[in-house]
């Protein structure tokens, strides 16, 4: 008979991820989280056109639980803002400046809307919806392993392309606005290759006798 998987403490991040792709090739993920076990926080992924990861986190503890589940060439701990507005996002965080514009809520968006949210977040229903994903948007997952014994799934809530925006990275501007391509490699999945802003719940589940 074959053992059933001991369950460790879970850890759910609720808020936005915003993912970009820039002309120089440097694509950027942008994690705000207003939830989260440790209060609200935000926190940068950024790929460099020659493959280079950077995980920009507000404090030490975001930076090591980041870091621990997903993976990066590089760490800097500074201090991340997001100011979201209904017309325009702005992040501050260490040697990025990045502005986007959100547009209305296209038809992923509307049918994102109307699965219930507490069917949305469980488990079953990140597995059921994985493959789907894989058809429709080239490179993203909604569950997998995150690194260090732990496991992660997805459940999306809302979804706006994104229609405009502007980063600059130590003062140098990363370019006009591209598809998030190749896809960035920090976990199992990547964001959608289109600009997207999208309305996320992330769960965490922690090896059994985890911290």
């Amino acid at each position: 008979m074959k053992r059933a998987r001991s369950r460790g403490r879970r850890l759910r991040f609720d808020g936005w991820i915003a993912g970009v792709g820039t002309a120089s090739g440097t694509r950027l993920v942008v994690g705000y989280w207003p939830g989260s076990p440790w209060g609200g926080f935000a926190d940068v992924m950024v790929e460099r056109a020659d493959g280079h990861r950077v995980l920009l986190a507000p404090n030490t503890r975001v930076a090591e639980f980041v870091a621990g589940t997903y993976r990066f060439d590089e760490v800097t701990r500074c201090p991340v803002t997001v100011v979201p507005t209904p017309g325009r996002w702005q992040v501050t965080a260490g040697p990025l400046r990045l502005t986007f514009a959100p547009g209305r809520r296209d038809a992923l968006g509307f049918a994102l809307r109307a699965v219930p949210r507490r069917v949305a977040s469980a488990p079953l229903w990140a597995a059921a919806c994985d493959l789907p994903a894989r058809w429709l948007l080239s490179g993203v997952r909604t569950r997998g392993s995150a690194g260090a014994g732990r496991r992660e799934w997805y459940a999306a809530l809302d979804h706006r392309v994104i229609t405009a925006a502007h980063a600059r990275w130590e003062g140098v501007d990363l370019g006009a606005l591209r598809r998030v391509d190749p896809p960035v490699r920090f976990g199992f999945g990547s964001v959608p290759g289109r600009p997207s802003l999208t309305r996320v719940v992330s769960t965490v589940e922690l090896p059994a006798g985890g911290e």
